[in-house]
């Protein structure tokens, strides 16, 4: 298996990321052919430049004036490049600029440019001579990026503009960034934890804490933290490309590293290398989780003032609120207490829900939670018609295809024990006789 593994150390954004593919061996050239094809009045820049001692590849777009036929739009006077990150407004504010990585602020669009509507975004990304798979993805990842900013600013999404020159910038990282990923030819990007930054970002909307909320927004559960010097790290095109690929946030696997690539940001952080590092290598197939598998969360508090009944109570708003599972384990504490862990299997995305639930319910003040992976056989129903009623048969198979294990659905059962009067386990080998039987008789 082919994967992409992002070390994200100093952060995430746009130009970072092309700036990686390029040094790790996607053709530029390829990506000047997209930045032709979408004729948007761009071009690419690449240069060699050095962050923290360390050598890597900055790409940067130029802007031009643009073609007559780009609605009408033009940028007039020299080529000049813009920073990474999208200038982004709407209706109720005219600009949204975010100089991540401290990129200069001569970079940015000015207050007077015109929009453009997410649609007219999503038309020229649709329109270009590009692969559907490539217009797809672009296209995921603006409107994840759009519905972000509806929510943060409590606006639809249709009402959500771009900044001209920034729109420009952010369809060239995002679209590139697409046909880069596609040339790599990867089954799988996997990241490092994200180091967002810290300290403010000034926008038109006055000055933000790092990281911008629509950054926040698209990065949903993605394990954070903040290091380093004071600045924005985990841009908000860098946070939707993270979306746009798919990435599983995990440990670095066993691999065969067949190329590496360093990106850079604008800034450069003497002793804080400000690079993106990409690795591209080959992993065994048995060393990772198969086609079954999923990432899962696992989140874990210890309680030791609490009523056993109350805690019974919480698990069961747990599970209907969505958790796989949820399990009490009885724990000794320091000086001597007793104590219950209470440990919650779950998506990944229900992770901020189901923390809710237990900072609700329970008296603990603190709990911890951590991403791991999760292996299942694949698994159907078939149904028993017993003398009762029918039972559902829970049936696990290996990838080969041959049954695993077999089991009546507890529920079913139970409900037909209480109905009927019957033993509960009898409904259940009852179940299992028949089920056994109908699989004989179907060979």
């Amino acid at each position: 298996m082919r994967i992409a593994y992002l070390e994200c150390f100093s952060g995430i954004s746009g130009d970072m990321l092309l700036g990686a593919l390029v040094d790790a061996g996607v053709p530029f050239e390829q990506l000047e052919a997209t930045v032709a094809a979408l004729n948007v009045g761009a071009r690419l820049e690449r240069r060699k430049v050095v962050r923290g001692g360390i050598s890597g590849t900055k790409v940067d777009v130029l802007m031009g004036d643009a073609p007559a036929e780009d609605a009408g739009h033009s940028h007039e006077g020299h080529s000049h490049p813009h920073s990474h990150e999208h200038e982004h407004s709407h209706e109720h504010a005219d600009s949204h600029a975010h100089h991540a990585h401290d990129e200069p602020a001569h970079k940015t669009a000015p207050a007077h440019a015109p929009h453009r509507h997410l649609s007219a975004i999503l038309k020229i990304i649709r329109s270009a001579p590009l692969s559907d798979a490539v217009k797809e993805s672009a296209c995921r990842a603006f409107q994840v990026l759009g519905e972000a900013e509806a929510s943060i600013h409590a606006i639809s999404v249709e009402k959500v503009h771009f900044h001209e020159v920034g729109a420009v910038d952010t369809i060239v990282d995002i679209v590139c960034t697409a046909v880069g990923a596609e040339l790599l030819g990867v089954d799988r990007w996997i990241s490092s934890p994200l180091n967002v930054g810290s300290g403010t970002v000034k926008c038109q909307h006055g000055t933000l804490p790092v990281p911008a909320p629509a950054t926040l927004a698209l990065l949903g559960d993605a394990p954070v933290y903040a290091a380093g010097s004071p600045m924005e790290r985990v841009t908000p095109t860098g946070a939707a490309v993270l979306r746009m690929l798919d990435v599983r946030y995990e440990a670095i696997p066993a691999m065969r590293v067949k190329a590496t690539g360093y990106g850079a940001g604008g800034r450069d952080t003497p002793g804080e290398p400000n690079l993106l590092r990409l690795l591209v290598g080959e992993v065994e197939q048995k060393s990772v989780a198969d086609s079954g598998s999923e990432p899962i969360a696992i989140i874990s508090t210890v309680i030791d003032d609490s009523n056993p009944q109350v805690l019974a109570y919480v698990s069961e708003l747990l599970l209907e609120a969505g958790a796989w599972d949820v399990y009490r384990a009885a724990v000794q504490m320091k000086k001597g207490r007793a104590g219950v862990e209470m440990t919650v299997l779950c998506r990944p995305d229900l992770v901020p829900a189901l923390q809710d639930v237990i900072f609700r319910e329970t008296t603990t003040i603190g709990l911890h939670w951590r991403l791991e992976n999760k292996r299942s056989l694949q698994r159907e129903f078939a149904e028993a018609l017993t003398p009762w009623g029918a039972v559902r048969i829970k049936i696990a198979r290996w990838p080969s295809g041959e049954i695993a294990n077999a089991s009546p659905e507890y529920e079913d059962c139970r409900a037909l024990a209480r109905k009927h009067g019957v033993a509960l386990k009898q409904v259940m080998r009852t179940a299992m006789e028949t089920y056994a039987s109908q699989t004989k008789e179907n060979r």
